[in-house]
């Protein structure tokens, strides 16, 4: 067989979000801020996490590991699409696809693992707050977040397998479904038990608590879930483009986002930080 006619086996050929050399300019300037804001956001998360004791707590363990995933799944992706904008041949090695599939995929799978042991975090929080601490102690919070970059690695690490040797795999739905699952049991008791609450404060106070881990699953799951269960026929190639620069892109922006607009705990130690370095600075300027 001719070696002209077996490329597809070296490189892939990237289509691009647009052919317009003006409009790559401007995606490239736009997904360079959001990169740098998704990095710099969440690590300012994990920093601020780190120095103030009072968010030494499981959630905040796992919004830890929530973050570092988020800043990888970004930094998986987001270079070598900025590269490509200003590259004149868009192509990508197999090896380098296959080894990017795998940590997209192993990084995004750990993700969804990661926030259903949030929603069991919420649940224990809310259903049984006089033995959290007995229940959520530093072990169990330290096998669950290896449990779930382990889980997460390995089924990418298949996945990779099955789509470079099939012309198409679906199987993604599979580990998707599992935590998906775990985390509509969690919330249904949840809501059960905010709803056996007598005064509305006290409903208040208990729905507060898991605001933020609601909000971020409904969007990262009711994205996923689209892009999967939806009807093959629907989506055009520009859809499919918009479903995975929301993912690389957006998404990692809004968790850090999402967690420091609407939680107490996290606006104050941010208040505190920064009254501490304003502090810090006045007596460096006297």
């Amino acid at each position: 067989m001719d070696t002209d006619n077996q490329t597809w086996e070296r490189e892939f050929i990237l289509l691009g979000l647009s052919s317009d050399w003006d409009t790559q300019v401007s995606l490239f300037v736009l997904f360079l801020i959001k990169y740098m804001v998704t990095v710099l956001g969440n690590f300012l998360i994990v920093l601020l996490i780190r120095l103030d004791s009072r968010l030494h707590t499981p959630m905040y363990f796992f919004l830890t590991n929530l973050s570092l995933v988020d800043v990888s799944y970004a930094t998986s992706i987001v270079p070598q699409m900025l590269a490509h904008f200003l590259a004149a041949h868009k192509a990508i090695p197999f090896v380098s696809c296959a080894a990017q599939l795998f940590f997209s995929l192993g990084l995004g799978g750990i993700e969804f693992v990661l926030l259903a042991v949030m929603a069991y975090d919420r649940y224990v929080a809310v259903c049984n707050p006089l033995r959290y601490s007995v229940i959520m102690h530093g072990g169990l919070c330290a096998r669950l977040a290896i449990t779930s970059w382990v889980s997460g690695s390995v089924n990418s690490l298949m996945q990779t397998v099955i789509t470079f040797q099939l012309p198409m795999c679906q199987n993604n739905i599979v580990l998707l479904m599992t935590p998906f699952c775990l985390v509509l049991l969690s919330y249904i008791q949840i809501i059960s038990t905010i709803l056996k609450i007598q005064s509305t404060e006290g409903r208040k106070k208990a729905f507060h608590t898991c605001a933020s881990h609601l909000t971020v699953v409904v969007l990262c799951y009711g994205m996923t879930i689209f892009t999967y269960i939806r009807p093959h026929s629907s989506p055009s190639v520009l859809q499919e483009k918009l479903i995975s620069v929301f993912y690389a892109i957006l998404m990692p922006v809004l968790n850090p986002m999402i967690y420091s607009v609407r939680n107490k705990e996290v606006k104050g130690a941010w208040q505190k930080m920064l009254g501490e370095l304003s502090g810090l600075t006045s007596k460096l300027a006297t």
